[in-house]
């Protein structure tokens, strides 16, 4: 009897540890699993968060370069501009110089006029000149309705002189802001409807408008 009993305790003893090494394997291997399972998670919020932070900064440095571009840009066109708008401001200086010469002035102002009128196609009109040129205006105005009236092939036009509002003097050193003009004139009809501005300023600011692709183009390859 007491080999049995022993027996089934050694029996119950060894399903025991069996039961326990089972027990202790399941749990290593739960615990292995759930090891895992926490180091792969971790190891995605790892990733997620380097990616979430490598793509603030490629957005960041995207930002800082297209900031740097366009301020780049910026300069090169403020460059280019202040480059044009000294060509125009040295050009309208030049002028100045046209209405030097009184006898080639002279002619060019009846030149101007003539185109007024031949535009116009008024029979009678106003004319504004400088207050310094109203004595040339009125020494060529026979002459200027003469060569309008053969080229147009009527009636000599009116003109009327306005000797109450004069276009701008001339640029002065003293007072550079104030508005002025190059030379040349205005006319329009009685009615003031139909104007037309035939001063050396405005030529100039047509001529440069025009040209200013090719001017452009020559001084930046563009």
């Amino acid at each position: 009897v007491s080999k049995q009993i022993q027996q089934m305790v050694a029996f119950i003893r060894q399903e025991a540890e069996e039961k326990a090494n089972e027990i202790s394997v399941s749990a290593e291997e739960e615990f292995n699993i759930h090891k895992i399972q926490i180091v792969e998670t971790d190891k995605k919020k790892i990733k997620q968060e380097f990616d979430r932070k490598t793509k603030q900064v490629d957005v960041k440095k995207k930002i800082e370069y297209s900031v740097q571009l366009n301020a780049s840009r910026i300069k090169v066109l403020q460059a280019q501009d202040d480059l044009v708008t000294g060509m125009r401001d040295s050009a309208s200086k030049e002028l100045l110089n046209v209405s030097h010469n009184k006898k080639t002035y002279k002619k060019l102002i009846q030149g101007l006029i003539v185109q007024c009128l031949l535009r116009l196609k008024e029979p009678s009109v106003l004319l504004r000149c400088r207050e310094v040129d109203l004595s040339i205006v009125e020494s060529i105005l026979e002459d200027s309705k003469k060569e309008y009236a053969s080229k147009a092939n009527v009636h000599m036009p009116m003109i009327n002189i306005d000797k109450t509002v004069f276009l701008p003097p001339p640029l002065s050193n003293e007072d550079p802001h104030r508005p002025s003009c190059s030379g040349g004139v205005v006319l329009a009809s009685v009615d003031g409807k139909i104007v037309f501005e035939n001063t050396l300023d405005a030529r100039l600011d047509a001529a440069f408008h025009k040209k200013l692709p090719e001017i452009r183009k020559a001084l930046y390859r563009e």
